[in-house]
């Protein structure tokens, strides 16, 4: 493979030499070892856009760094309007580049392949419109050094996976705690991309490959699009690799084992970019090139998977765009939606893996036993790929969700991404379902600066409840239902109860006084019978709460009118159909 793959470099290099008269890359410069800094990436962007009319470069939104977030358009038919775009049903193919700016081989790819399209070198389809964010974690791209991804071969200096505020970007799409990802947001639901590729390297075991991919999972994805992607699409982007001579597998995620055991397909739930994307049922994807590969194959492998997509939308683009469209339509009528997807281990397909023999040695550094990889003893065998989700829970969708206007960073995230939400034009008495969190877990340690909660349990009641004009309701008629049942359901694995959006209502406002209460628990008893009864039967299950005059009282207490209200009651309602 070596030698197929030297000389599969080596012709694509001869192509991309030929347009270094104009417009030459450093990496290009370099002979594939450089990749050029923030300035000088987005210099490079905006001279193809002041030199040819098909491309328009725009700023959307701002980032941590404090400097713009930057669009880059291409439009053959110089229109530069996704709205339009989408009346006159085009394919829009949108690129994502340096959310982790040490893993910079799609930030150079771009590059050349955006000049190529327009030096007439690379074909792409005649309706297509195509977006690329240059450099999304500008901060990153700007902490720039040689040592922080100390598992990669080359290139000499490339940036930070942190953005100016210590984030890692992937983990922020659905709580959107940095500008980067508000920005980002009023992007992607502007655009509203069919195709969606998030640039990346890998970490992990050493193996042949020079690109691995994750596609949004299949069975989360669904509806059409999730069947031509299992189906379809995947099997052609395999195939295409391969033609070029970059055979790919999935993203190896075979942490704690050997590969050659076989793995898992990567979960990319909605912290995640393609996670997210997949939410407005866009195919998403992050293409991750090898670390351990010399960084020319790297970027020449990410453009090779480039062109198989331009190659794929060049057969399929219509089928592309009536999927996603069909699949968008449907989400406004559909009535149920699965979460919290988990992998079926009975299920699997048997992958063709290129791998190189693992075992043990002894380290130099402490005398134990230690893993490596012999290059000298290559293997190609088929292993087993586990790709087969099933819903952990199946929620119904409400007529409509109704939330106070005090909440407004949940208000404003719904509205970064296209949600309609209505205010209420007068104060109203609704009946609605409403969720008390009765149990959940929470991580002892910080995550992205927060402490998720995962396990989540609630209970459900039914209530007429006042709400004030202003409030909002949120109508579930949308395009974007799914994502708004994944962030406004508690129980969701996402969902901005996990996330500590609501983390306030989880603690009570109010107490009392054991020796004033004690005489108010007594009448409230004496008056409401049922509730002694009540107490009675609870001390008979509960031998610790019969021995403890404390949480009797505390028991009558939580019954009690004088229990507030709020404490642990979701303050996001549900009105039923």
């Amino acid at each position: 493979m070596k030698k197929s793959l030297l000389s599969v470099v080596a012709l694509l290099y001869s192509c991309l030499i030929s347009a270094q008269s104009q417009y030459p890359t450093l990496f290009e410069a370099s002979q594939g070892r450089e990749t050029p800094v923030y300035t000088d990436v987005i210099q490079y962007f905006r001279t193809l856009a002041q030199d040819f009319e098909e491309v328009r470069m725009v700023e959307m939104g701002t980032t941590d760094a404090g400097l713009p977030l930057h669009v880059v358009l291409y439009d053959r038919e110089k229109i530069f309007d996704p709205k339009k775009w989408h009346e006159t049903g085009r394919l829009v193919v949108f690129i994502n580049n340096g959310i982790h700016p040490g893993e910079p081989d799609g930030i150079d790819a771009s590059m050349m392949f955006l000049r190529d399209i327009l030096l007439g070198k690379q074909r792409v389809p005649n309706d297509l419109a195509l977006a690329i964010i240059p450099v999304y974690n500008i901060g990153g791209h700007l902490n720039r050094g040689s040592f922080s991804r100390v598992n990669q071969n080359g290139p000499e200096a490339y940036g930070f996976r942190g953005n100016a505020r210590n984030y890692d970007l992937n983990r922020d799409f659905i709580k959107a705690d940095t500008k980067n990802s508000r920005s980002f947001q009023l992007i992607f639901n502007w655009l509203k991309p069919q195709i969606f590729i998030d640039t990346h390297v890998s970490n992990g075991a050493d193996y042949q490959h020079v690109m691995t991919l994750i596609s949004t999972q299949h069975n989360r994805l669904g509806g059409k699009t999730g069947e031509y992607l299992e189906n379809e699409l995947n099997p052609k982007l395999y195939q295409g690799m391969k033609a070029k001579g970059f055979p790919m597998v999935p993203y190896v995620n075979a942490w704690g084992g050997k590969p050659e055991d076989g793995w898992s397909q990567f979960k990319d739930s909605g912290r995640y970019s393609s996670g997210y994307a997949a939410l407005f049922s866009t195919l998403s994807f992050m293409p991750e090139t090898h670390m351990l590969k010399p960084y020319d194959q790297r970027v020449l492998s990410t453009y090779a998977l480039f062109q198989t997509f331009m190659e794929i939308a060049e057969q399929d683009a219509a089928k592309i765009v009536a999927l996603v469209q069909t699949d968008r339509e449907a989400k406004k009528s559909q009535r149920q939606f699965d979460l919290n997807h988990t992998l079926d281990r009975e299920k699997f397909k048997l992958i063709e893996y290129k791998g190189f023999e693992s075992g043990q040695r002894s380290s130099e550094v402490s005398g134990h036993s230690r893993l490596y990889y012999d290059r000298t003893k290559p293997f190609t065998k088929e292993v087993k790929f586990y790709d087969t989700y099933q819903a952990g829970i199946n929620i119904p969708k409400p007529k409509a969700y109704i939330i106070p206007q005090g909440w407004f960073h949940v208000l404003e995230n719904l509205q970064r991404n296209a949600v309609t939400l209505e205010p209420l034009k007068s104060d109203t008495l609704l009946p609605v379902t409403v969720y008390h969190i009765a149990d959940f877990q929470t991580a002892q340690r910080p995550f992205e600066g927060h402490y998720l909660h995962s396990n989540v349990q609630v209970e459900k009641s039914q209530a007429l409840m006042r709400f004030r004009e202003g409030d909002i309701l949120v109508p579930m008629n949308q395009e974007n239902n799914r994502y708004i049942m994944e962030v406004l359901e508690p129980q969701g694995e996402d969902s901005f109860f996990a996330w500590n959006f609501f983390d306030t209502i989880l603690q009570a406002k109010e107490g009392y006084s054991a020796y004033v209460f004690e005489d108010l628990a007594a009448a409230f008893l004496s008056q409401n019978p049922e509730v002694r009864q009540e107490l009675e039967k609870a001390k008979a299950s509960d031998p610790e709460l019969a021995k403890s005059g404390p949480a009797q009282l505390r028991w009558v207490y939580e019954r009690s009118p004088w229990k507030e209200k709020e404490h642990n009651r979701y303050p996001v309602f549900r009105i039923e159909q």
